[in-house]
């Protein structure tokens, strides 16, 4: 599904969402698109004047951000360092 589509369901079904989930259906709606090679780019550019997803992508771009700058490999590496 492309970005473009996925605002104009967006733009007519978020009136049908309460206001205080709307926020959780952003995040959904993010997750989706991602989940689906959609760039994060092409989100901002299709949303650029909802807040409501702005915001979800922020928050999965942040939350997505802080796993990249950890590396598995050196949290085995500090467990094996181990002198009996």
């Amino acid at each position: 599904m492309s970005s473009e589509v996925a605002s104009e369901i967006w733009g007519e079904l978020k009136r049908y969402v309460n206001t205080v989930d709307r926020a959780e259906a952003a995040e959904t709606l993010v997750a989706v698109l991602i989940d689906h090679d959609e760039s994060a780019e092409d989100i901002r550019d299709a949303f650029k004047n909802d807040a409501d997803v702005k915001r979800a992508l922020a928050s999965y771009l942040d939350t997505d951000a802080g796993y990249d700058d950890e590396d598995p490999e050196e949290e085995l590496d500090d467990d094996n360092d181990w002198e009996d």
